[in-house]
């Protein structure tokens, strides 16, 4: 029974930990919700600006359903308190992690969470200022006198924050990588040798993250291969420090005997 219990306890404990990240960081997306909240406008007109200034003259959005406003507003509220509480949210994501991680390790916190919501951030904002105005001007072109656009709040909802969130997390990439090369799961010789079928899953990734259209694929994919020559240098770089380490080990122990 003793034993039944000491092995238990580790995955319990990991529950709780887990269970406690969450709790903490679902406080900090709610308090941020509610401030987003009190500008929902004011965010909403950001969100559309590059929609905007592509449609054609007396066009508007409209909405089809009684509350379909009321949960547009209610849904740019939330989507804009996880962006203002992603670098808390990473931060809780690490404290969740560093149990495992040796002390020489623990101190990438700060650069983890600096980096990781850098850029975060950054491919979010890729989306909003290179990808919306090339993707919104092709589809909005296939507009005429007979086919005029009368986009829904809710569908334009939908379509922007997928992709603004699919470009965050996919510029992540070199984070992820980096890490991975940290625990042996990769290095930099594989990826190099990989990088063909890496390719290839770049443009899959990009054909499920984008609508059907090769002008958007095109710019997610274009970016997530220079991310993963990035990754490269990254674990290149990490791994160049490794054996720097090891030999300035190997030099202190001779001189030590």
């Amino acid at each position: 029974m003793t034993d039944q219990t000491d092995e238990k306890m580790p995955f319990m404990l990991h529950l709780e930990e887990l269970k406690t990240r969450l709790t903490h960081a679902l406080i900090a997306i709610g308090i941020c919700f509610v401030i987003c909240y009190f500008v929902k406008e004011q965010l909403f007109k950001v969100l559309t600006l590059p929609l905007v200034a592509v449609l054609p003259d007396n066009s508007s959005m409209i909405f089809t359903s009684l509350p379909e406003a009321f949960f547009t507003y209610l849904k740019v509220s939330f989507f804009a308190s996880i962006f203002l509480a992603s670098p808390y949210v990473l931060y809780q994501l690490w404290k969740f992690i560093s149990p495992g991680l040796h002390k020489s390790e623990k101190k990438y916190m700060a650069p983890f969470v600096t980096f990781s919501t850098i850029f975060f951030l950054g491919g979010s904002l890729f989306a909003y200022y290179v990808v919306f105005p090339f993707g919104f001007k092709f589809f909005i072109g296939f507009g005429n006198d007979v086919i005029r656009p009368m986009l829904s709040l809710r569908e334009y909802l939908s379509f922007a924050m997928k992709l603004l969130l699919a470009f965050g997390v996919i510029f992540e990439l070199p984070i992820f990588m980096f890490f991975l090369a940290k625990i042996g799961m990769v290095n930099s010789k594989t990826l190099v040798k990989k990088r063909k079928y890496a390719i290839l899953l770049v443009f899959v990734v990009a054909a499920l993250f984008t609508p059907p259209d090769i002008v958007t694929q095109g710019l997610m994919a274009l970016p997530l291969m220079l991310l993963y020559e990035i990754s490269i240098w990254v674990v290149k770089m990490g791994e160049k420090k490794l054996a720097r380490r090891a030999k300035n080990k190997k030099e202190d122990e001779k001189n030590g005997e």
